[in-house]
């Protein structure tokens, strides 16, 4: 239990996430903690409404507006806390990259704003997330942020395709890689998950180099030393296995969490380097990747059935080791989920800045309150049996359980996590029905904000809430 308990971030208080924060001013360290505590009260709102007053909501500002704010300090302080979560996780950890393009464009006057995408202004966020192989969110790796160039017209589309891969946007894709992976604790074994966008040779050339292992969503048909194609191959075998899986619920889509029958085919290919890429001498002439093809027997109504070709340089011998690479994947979706939160829960489109490197600093500490919103939801479905206080507080707990039980009596010890996430739901929405499944991160985070809103006027409760 007290490993499960370390996989935990703080809520509220800050200071064991950035413990060895260091920015030369101590002055400086303790605002930005005060900070990160005050936007984490209400994520949704902005830097005014979430300020207790006037004076609060300026020193936010003045600090925001001070030089030695380093934001490469403050991720590598919450990467440190990140990398102690891993060692204590005793499990494979999934490093998810995934890109998101947040819309300023009624946002002209900021400083250093560019297009987000060809004719829409902001800034493409690409971040790398840490989880584990069980679904647990522990924190943000990397954060990388870029704009859209214009490509020169006069290129053809062979000429674009055949640029240094330090000219294309795609570079992210592989710096991500090597910063995320850079100084891991000893024994700490991980692997790049990422996306059809993924899908680069540079990238497996990169992994296999340094030592690195990836899943990747297959997006190209690739050619094999054999002159066939992976995709084509791997469908030709005949079914390995079969199983059942739980697929996540697309709320982009309106599709429902569902229980899905798949077929699963796997096979070992050695890729070539494709032909534009021959130039380059430093990648090597071919990889070997193991190919795992996974194939919905059928699906309800109008959903689509799921059709995965995953590829990776770790290990697939077995059917055993196989399903591991598709739970792995199933896991991708937590990124999806972050950017959701990133988004809506904390409202990040809706800030107003004069810079776009101040709008950077935001977006990193709002994407830590994002990830402490996920780690919470997600602790209570995976160890249910965990105190709640290893989320919350006496006075949280006490005042929680209170008010979602209308009673002015709290309990004399500690309840559940799982409880304690029943509570925020029934603070966050309308009474669960059964059926809806646990609670999800939309009710959580407003659960969160509905029970800050009621310790910071706890003075007023009727009798005090039980003295708490």
């Amino acid at each position: 239990m007290e490993k499960q308990a370390e996989l935990v971030m703080p809520k509220i208080s800050m200071k064991d996430e950035f413990i060895d924060l260091d920015f030369g001013s101590v002055r400086l360290e303790k605002r930005f903690l005060k900070t990160m505590e005050i936007l984490g009260r209400k994520p949704d709102k902005s830097i005014w409404v979430c300020s207790k007053n006037r004076a609060e909501a300026k020193a936010t500002y003045r600090m925001l507006s001070n030089d030695s704010l380093d934001r490469e300090e403050i991720l590598r302080s919450h990467r440190e806390a990140v990398h102690l979560r891993m060692v204590d996780a005793g499990e494979v950890i999934l490093l998810i990259q995934d890109t998101s393009g947040l819309n300023y464009n009624t946002q002209k006057k900021m400083e250093g704003l560019g297009l987000m995408c060809d004719k829409t202004l902001g800034i493409n966020v690409h971040s790398c997330i840490a989880v584990t192989a069980s679904g647990l969110a522990l924190g943000v790796l990397d954060q990388i942020y870029y704009n859209h160039e214009e490509e020169d017209s006069n290129l053809t589309k062979s000429q674009k395709r055949n640029r240094p891969l330090e000219e294309k946007e795609s570079v992210r894709w592989v710096n991500t890689l090597r910063d995320s992976t850079a100084n891991l604790p000893e024994g700490v074994k991980v692997v790049t998950v990422c996306d059809r966008e993924g899908d680069m040779y540079e990238l497996f050339n990169e992994a296999v180099s340094t030592g690195k292992e990836f899943l990747i969503r297959v997006a190209h048909n690739r050619n094999t030393n054999e002159d066939t194609k992976i995709k084509d191959e791997i469908m030709k075998k005949p079914c390995d296995f079969k199983v059942e899986t739980t697929i996540p619920r697309d709320s982009r889509k309106g599709i429902k969490e569902r229980e899905a029958k798949l077929e699963v085919r796997f096979g070992s290919f050695e890729v070539k380097r494709p032909k534009s890429l021959d130039k380059f001498k430093n990648l090597e002439d071919s990889h070997k990747v193991n190919i795992v093809y996974i194939k919905e027997e059928e699906s309800e109504g109008k959903i689509e059935p799921i059709e995965w070709f995953l590829m990776t340089n770790c290990p697939v011998k077995d059917a055993m080791s196989a399903y591991e690479k598709v739970q792995w994947y199933v896991q991708r979706w937590k990124i999806e989920r972050f950017h959701y939160v990133l988004k809506s829960g904390c409202n990040v489109e809706k800030l107003q800045e004069r810079s776009v490197e101040k709008m950077k600093t935001l977006i990193l500490m709002y994407s830590i309150i994002a990830m402490t919103i996920m780690n919470i939801t997600y602790i209570a479905r995976l160890f249910p049996d965990l105190p709640c206080t290893v989320c919350f507080e006496e006075e949280e707990w006490k005042v929680l359980y209170c008010t979602a039980n209308k009673t002015n009596t709290p309990p004399d010890e500690p309840y559940t996590i799982a409880e304690a996430v029943r509570y925020l739901s029934l603070l966050g929405g309308p009474k669960r029905a059964p059926s809806d499944g646990p609670p999800g991160v939309k009710t959580i985070w407003l659960g969160l904000e509905c029970l800050n809103n009621l310790l910071a006027y706890k003075d007023w409760l009727p009798n005090k809430v039980g003295q708490v």
